[in-house]
């Protein structure tokens, strides 16, 4: 038995159920509301919205929905230009391919690891001189930490370009007392299985605009007129959340500040064993902000270690640990080739850098101290540190 502990998977960030999930889930088959709409969707909106502080919220299927949606409702088609964060996942940009839009990829700073006002403010005057501002930023907060948003809401008020906030990992985290996703024209959540608080599978859209959002409700459930027969008049999308799902979602809402204490205390304990280590960095923290570290995330200097995040990534692998490497910049991907970018300086190009020598570690809310323990001398095994 404790052989089979020992080897036991550790997961980057699995589900946590709270164990209230099923008390909602059970009204909604009681009451046979199972279709995407219905109790739990209209109380999981209200809840969030009240959470976040925004006026009102659209529960839908995914993440990369919200954004679409945000993208349609600003009438983003085909010519016009979306500036977005590198160092994200794929799902950040590629809604602006499905308006036939063009991409334009903007790097990281090192503060935050998030979007360079560097290199935004480089972009809009380039792009205002060209004629060919963009029609929106959508900026990541990546792994739970907020970009630096006065400076980045400053440059893009002075251009009037609307802002689309990927606060998909950073449901939680707050930027000088205010809540991620709340800085923009529109905020998006996901609820992935992996996110701090899961639907399953499941977004958010957020906007102080309610009458914007009441189109979106309208775009998500196939743009059905008001008609007694079944009318369409614009193109709409099948991206309404399941009452069931939401259901999850409010459960899980329940228990949200007790899961940003959780994965905060990991990252606590990681940063006290392997911080002194030459060579380990962890992502920084923004004066006056509180991430949920989502994720912890770190860069391993590879002339000062002696070993790569690859060796390490290897290592923990052969040990039935999952860990990540940090995203690869979506300037790099195949998908995105000849697609202009904007480094932040001439001296470093931040995203290629956290890409090339960043790792993310398992941090899951529901680790067990042994379980982390594991993680870090694992770490100190393959670094050759006293254990």
């Amino acid at each position: 038995m404790q052989k089979n502990n020992q080897h036991k998977r550790i997961f980057l960030s699995s589900p946590h159920m709270s164990g209230n999930e099923m008390k909602y889930i059970r009204e909604a088959f009681d009451t046979n509301w199972i279709a995407p709409l219905g109790p739990n969707v209209d109380a999981f909106e209200k809840e969030l919205a009240k959470y976040v502080g925004v006026s009102d919220a659209v529960a839908v299927s995914s993440g990369t929905a919200a954004i679409h949606l945000a993208l349609s409702l600003l009438d983003i088609k085909k010519g016009d230009r979306v500036f977005c964060s590198t160092l994200t996942f794929v799902a950040s940009a590629n809604p602006i391919l499905y308006q036939g839009a063009e991409p334009v990829f903007i790097d990281s700073e090192p503060d935050t690891w998030n979007m360079s006002p560097q290199a935004l403010e480089r972009a809009l005057q380039e792009a205002a001189f060209d004629g060919k501002l963009p029609k929106a930023v959508i900026v990541v907060n990546l792994y739970g930490q907020s970009a630096k948003m006065d400076e980045i809401v400053s440059l893009c008020n002075c251009y009037e370009v609307p802002i689309i906030e990927d606060a998909a990992e950073s449901l939680g985290s707050t930027y000088k007392g205010k809540a991620s996703g709340t800085f923009g024209k529109f905020g998006v959540y996901s609820f992935n299985g992996n996110k701090i608080i899961t639907t399953s599978g499941g977004g958010m859209l957020v906007s102080n605009d309610q009458e914007v959002l009441k189109k979106a409700r309208y775009l998500a459930t196939q743009a059905k007129d008001s008609a007694l027969f079944y009318q369409h008049s614009t193109l709409g999308f099948n991206y309404r959340m399941s009452n069931v799902l939401a259901g999850i979602g409010r459960a899980q809402l329940e228990v949200l500040e007790q899961r940003v204490k959780a994965r905060r205390l990991l990252f606590e304990r990681y940063h006290q064993e392997l911080g002194e280590i030459p060579g380990i960095n962890f992502m920084p923290e923004l004066y006056e902000t509180n991430s949920n570290r989502w994720l912890t995330a770190l860069t391993i200097d590879d002339k000062v270690t002696g070993i790569s995040n690859y060796l390490l990534l290897n290592t923990l692998a052969e040990e039935n640990i999952e860990a990540r490497p940090v995203w690869k910049p979506l300037h790099m991907q195949p998908l995105f080739e000849n697609v202009k970018y904007y480094v932040h300086s001439e001296e470093i190009n931040v995203s290629e850098y956290l890409f090339n020598y960043g790792l993310c570690l398992p941090s899951g809310s529901n680790m067990s101290d042994t379980d982390q323990i594991r993680v870090i001398n694992s770490l100190k095994n393959c670094l050759k540190v006293r254990v």
